[in-house]
């Protein structure tokens, strides 16, 4: 794999088209140092980024929940986004656009500093092996939680909140799983490392946590969508660690991950059943529709 700062192109930074290898963030930026940075994850289908305008609201939102302002209207970087895809000839990929504070300050308070936005794309397919995809990923039980939602600034999709993410998915990976679950700070299940989690019991119905700790995917809505259009109940409600055994089939959504099954969490066993499969296909057959309209 060619490493990201290392490819070739334009990056849309700070309202200019600039050469990848010369786009360049200071050491001394605060958003390196406190984390002070928000992100988006989005997919392009067949040369058009799905749920653009969702994806770029809640970007605005994450940045005023971390006390600054994109100095860009929603708009604007919705045309951003379109021309750097188009400018990359990326049919079907990932983009990422990044909002942080600069170097103008360093210390906690950062009134000051200018608000940074780049826009990167690139061609990119699954992000689990497309084997696993259809087996199921295994998932262990991690040993960091979610935190309280009067202690982070929980519905935002900011730098900070991943740091436990990646020791999370890190350390699963080390024990042979592909993944790792996350409990919240009460104990409920919250979600995977970097998507949200269904449970499917034996009577056909959905079960998926309440995201008031953690982010309320737009893939999640998408799918509870999708399950309801099918007249399939979707209960989100907490969920005790404890059901695992009690359920027969588990996936999980993002716009990373999309609809990946999974086969066992810990070791709770789960089967890639026909109603994941259906939601999986209804969600692929969506997002290709909606590129193509």
């Amino acid at each position: 794999m060619i490493p990201y700062d290392k490819r070739s192109g334009k990056i849309w930074y700070n309202g200019e088209l600039v050469d990848w290898s010369d786009v360049k963030v200071h050491v001394l930026s605060h958003g390196l140092h406190y984390a002070s940075c928000v992100f988006e994850g989005e997919r392009v289908y067949d040369g058009s980024i799905f749920k653009l305008e969702e994806h770029t609201s809640r970007l605005f939102h994450s940045a005023r929940r971390m006390g600054f302002e994109i100095p860009y209207t929603e708009e604007e970087v919705n045309k951003a986004s379109n021309k750097i895809i188009s400018t990359q000839k990326v049919e079907n990929g990932y983009v990422r656009p990044v909002a942080w504070r600069g170097s103008e300050m360093m210390a906690i308070s950062a009134q000051q500093t200018k608000i940074h936005l780049a826009i990167a794309t690139w061609e990119w397919g699954s992000y689990f092996d497309p084997k696993l995809k259809i087996e199921g990923i295994k998932l262990n039980i991690s040993n960091w939680r979610r935190p309280a939602p009067n202690t982070i600034p929980w519905d935002t999709k900011a730098s900070g909140l991943y740091m436990i993410c990646t020791l999370s998915k890190h350390e699963a990976e080390k024990q042979g799983f592909t993944d790792s679950l996350m409990l919240d700070h009460e104990g409920n299940i919250a979600e995977a490392t970097g998507a949200n989690i269904f449970f499917k019991d034996k009577n056909g119905e959905l079960h998926t946590p309440i995201p008031d700790s953690f982010l309320d995917g737009i893939t999640r809505r998408t799918v509870i969508e999708i399950a309801k259009s099918k007249n399939i109940k979707v209960n989100e409600r907490k969920i005790k660690p404890e059901e695992l055994k009690n359920f027969v089939g588990c996936f999980l959504t993002g716009t990373a991950a999309e609809v990946t099954p999974v086969s066992c969490i810990a070791e709770n066993q789960f089967k890639v059943c026909e109603t994941i499969i259906n939601l999986n296909e209804s969600y692929i057959a969506l997002v290709k529709k909606k590129k193509a309209a």
